[in-house]
């Protein structure tokens, strides 16, 4: 398998331009404070962008094997969060 071009949290940081809406950037910078600022937004695409892999991976399933339960869904996801918790952040993306 080859390594993506696109490895998600690896590497260097780069600065990026982001714009909120003002009420939502306030309650982040309470809730966590302005050192944390990044860090939180960080993990919260990561999370939104695993909820997304993870549901494509099982819509394609269910489109080739058929259904899944919930159980095995909800099982599916606890799995998928061991592996990333395991390998301590995102591998790489394929």
């Amino acid at each position: 398998m080859s390594e993506s071009p696109y490895s998600i949290g690896e590497g260097p940081a780069i600065r990026v331009s982001l714009s909120l809406p003002e009420g939502t950037a306030e309650a982040i910078r309470q809730r966590v404070g302005k050192r944390e600022f990044s860090a939180f937004i960080t993990t919260a695409v990561e999370r939104e962008l695993r909820g997304q892999i993870l549901d494509e991976y099982l819509a394609d399933y269910e489109r080739r094997k058929g259904p899944i339960s919930t159980d095995e869904q909800d099982r599916a996801r606890r799995v998928f969060d061991e592996v990333f918790a395991e390998a301590g952040g995102w591998p790489a993306a394929s």
